[in-house]
């Protein structure tokens, strides 16, 4: 079994994803913008308990988001990069690790980009990647194997 490393800037906490993602979301909606600095942020969504830490422990941020409901960032103590959310939707079974933590990002692209109404427009989007204005449907895009997972955990 694959295991994908990553950590924070600091490398006192470290991480493994023991499996490949669930499926990896590009989001470009304006909270995502806003938390990141960026014009969008890669989460590779994953069961929790596939995520393993190997070295310190992340602080939880609680913050608002869009939906009114929140988040909670896991974020190194030392240097405040986050690692990954847990979002009031999907509570803590599943992390939404963030892509750029990995020591091998370039492994996991986006399988979709969502919330493009509010994506910068100098950014282009690559052919052949689903992305929708809002979000998306789940079982129209979804590998089997994730499917079965995600069902599991909620099983």
């Amino acid at each position: 079994m694959a295991e994908f490393a990553g950590g924070c800037a600091c490398r006192r906490v470290r991480y493994v994803m023991e499996t490949t993602p669930l499926f990896v979301h590009g989001c470009h909606c304006r909270w995502c913008q806003r938390e990141t600095g960026s014009a969008l942020v890669i989460n590779a969504m994953i069961e929790a308990d596939r995520v393993r830490l190997t070295s310190g422990e992340p602080h939880v941020v609680l913050t608002p988001s869009e939906s009114g409901r929140g988040q909670r960032i896991s974020r190194c103590p030392f240097c405040q990069i986050a690692l990954w959310s847990n979002y009031a939707g999907s509570g803590e079974r599943v992390r939404f690790v963030r892509v750029g933590t990995l020591d091998d990002p370039d492994r996991f692209p986006p399988d979709v980009h969502i919330y493009t109404r509010s994506k910068q427009p100098w950014l282009i989007l690559p052919e052949g990647v689903p992305a929708f204005e809002e979000y998306y449907d789940r079982t129209a895009l979804w590998p089997e194997e994730s499917l079965r997972r995600r069902e599991a955990l909620y099983a």
